[in-house]
């Protein structure tokens, strides 16, 4: 009989970090770097929870907790993006 629990695992992965991608963006381009702790704050409560829950579902929390540790760091970088004119600047900030 066929496991199809790896296969799904990395589907959801997949699209975890589909998300991920246009959220750090969006969120860099209308609030900025300083709120950063928007993504750290899930973090957190996704890394502890996987740390209570079974097997499939301990698996996803963990992919979603260490998705928003990673967009945390992107949000930096995205910024740096945006000073260097790699990335598109939200026209109502202010940058410095």
């Amino acid at each position: 009989m066929l496991n199809y629990q790896g296969v799904l695992i990395g589907l959801t992965a997949f699209f975890i970090i589909g998300l991920f991608h246009p959220l750090v963006i969006r969120l860099e381009y209308h609030l900025g770097k300083k709120y950063w702790w928007l993504l750290f704050i899930p973090a957190i409560f996704f890394t502890i929870l996987s740390l209570f829950l079974t097997q499939f579902y301990s698996i996803i929390s963990g992919c979603l907790g260490f998705a928003f540790f990673w967009s945390t760091g992107e949000v930096f970088l995205q910024h740096e993006r945006v000073l260097k004119g790699q990335a598109k600047k939200n026209p109502k900030r202010k940058y410095h």
